[in-house]
């Protein structure tokens, strides 16, 4: 085995880290900083990388569970809790980021919500207040469902629009199977809350769904770009 202290000195995460920033380094030595000490057959950027390649990409090793990142090798519950902690302050500090966007466009609501939604493996409906000015005012989650289907009644997405006397909001989903293509339920929904919004005469801005990039396929779906609005 090949031991991070029997690396050069350039080569060693923590020192790679305080002479050229925590950007020099690749995924598996920011993971090894947090896994620590190795076994006695791997080092800490040798397991870094087998949970990387257990789980295929950073996204979804961010999207996993506890249970999830028990099941890597290498990794037991101190280990597990200290990666699962480092994730969602990165995904609090996007949620913090998204408070300084204008979502004025399908491209900057993808932009703002694909760091939470992109990579999970079951489908979450939420919903992203604004202002007249279209700036967001704050988030709230209305359901989270299975892995095909996340269900909501228009009451249920207005109702907290209302009660925060919003201007207007933006409907955002996850297909977890990465295709944000509509499904037939998805546009039925879209359509009767565009009906209630008008009724309560709340900005409808779009309902987006969130996938993720396949070859040439957009990694979102705007149903205002589609022309529903």
């Amino acid at each position: 085995m090949s031991r991070i202290q029997d690396l050069p000195e350039d080569d060693k995460p923590r020192e790679k880290l305080a002479r050229l920033g925590a950007s020099a380094l690749d995924n598996a030595e920011l993971l090894a900083l947090f896994i620590g000490s190795g076994t006695s057959k791997k080092n800490a950027i040798e397991i870094g990388r087998e949970i990387l390649n257990h789980f295929g990409s950073l996204h979804a090793l961010g999207a996993a569970g506890l249970d999830e990142l028990l099941t890597s090798p290498g990794i037991g519950l101190a280990r597990a809790s200290k990666l699962a902690a480092a994730f969602e302050l990165g995904a609090r500090l996007a949620r913090e980021q998204v408070a300084q966007i204008s979502l004025d466009s399908p491209e900057r609501i993808h932009e703002a919500f694909a760091p939470q939604l992109g990579w999970l493996g079951h489908e979450k409906l939420i919903i992203a207040m604004v202002d007249s000015r279209l700036r967001h005012t704050g988030t709230i989650q209305i359901s989270s469902g299975t892995l095909n289907e996340t269900s909501a009644h228009p009451r249920e997405v207005l109702r907290p629009v209302m009660l925060r006397n919003a201007y207007g909001f933006a409907l955002i989903h996850n297909h977890p199977s990465g295709d944000p293509t509509p499904s037939e339920a998805d546009r039925k929904f879209t359509k009767r809350l565009i009906e209630a919004a008008e009724l309560l005469q709340l900005r409808f801005i779009d309902h987006v769904i969130i996938g993720r990039h396949d070859g040439g396929r957009s990694p979102y779906y705007s149903f205002r770009e589609a022309g529903l609005f």
